[in-house]
């Protein structure tokens, strides 16, 4: 098994970059998508949620109510922490246990984790980094997703910073252009993961964290 680890501030297109990945042939591990499966009703990390934080964030159809989430803990450093104390072991577990599943496979396995330069990366063949301006990803995630432009601001203020995450890649990902530049860039990463040595089947696996700065 290869691990890439794959991230990028919000509003970078790093999911695009990740569905690019696997019809190039990767296996995809997502990260905001294991920490929706956990946050389902009824599971532990639900139930855990819904007692720290009332039945306010529940949605009428009783599934959790994200945004709700959101209006608890960003802004509020003692909220966001227990968000995380909740939710960052069951992650870090559960996507242990998936590449765990893949270790003796020859699998290349992208690990798409928005906070993987704050939460660690020990471990992996490479990181590759998709990077835009942050007032494109403003532009971006108040035109496509809903976002005000406070929020947006507020949410990339909380991520690590665009230097920090380009001093940590091993290749970086321009999604500044349009979406034919954007699959000739990944086509690019794609040829540097096959050039990569790939390790024997078998080996360990190291547990990476996941932080939920996320909800």
């Amino acid at each position: 098994m290869l691990e890439i680890g794959l991230t990028g501030g919000i509003g970078s297109g790093k999911s695009t970059v990740a569905a690019l990945l696997t019809e190039r042939g990767a296996v995809l591990l997502d990260a905001d998508a294991i920490v929706r499966e956990l946050q389902e009703p009824g599971t532990p990390v639900f139930v855990a949620m819904v007692k720290r934080w009332g039945d306010g964030i529940v949605a009428a159809d009783g599934a959790l109510d994200r945004q709700a989430v959101a209006d608890r803990v960003f802004g509020d450093a003692d909220e966001l922490a227990a968000l995380n104390t909740i939710v960052h072991p069951a992650v870090a577990d559960e996507m242990t246990r998936r590449r765990e599943a893949l270790a003796d496979t020859d699998a290349t396995v992208i690990l798409d984790i928005p906070l993987l330069v704050e939460s660690g990366h020990e471990g992996l063949a490479g990181v590759v980094v998709v990077d835009v301006d942050p007032e494109v990803a403003v532009q971006r995630l108040v035109a496509h997703r809903g976002f005000s432009e406070d929020d947006a601001r507020g949410r990339i203020a909380r991520q690590a910073s665009r230097e920090d995450r380009l001093a940590r890649a091993d290749l970086v990902v321009d999604n500044s252009g349009t979406v034919a530049d954007l699959s000739a860039e990944v086509d690019r990463v794609w040829a540097w993961i096959e050039g990569l040595e790939r390790p024997e089947p078998g080996g360990a696996v190291t547990r990476i964290g996941s932080r939920a700065d996320r909800s």
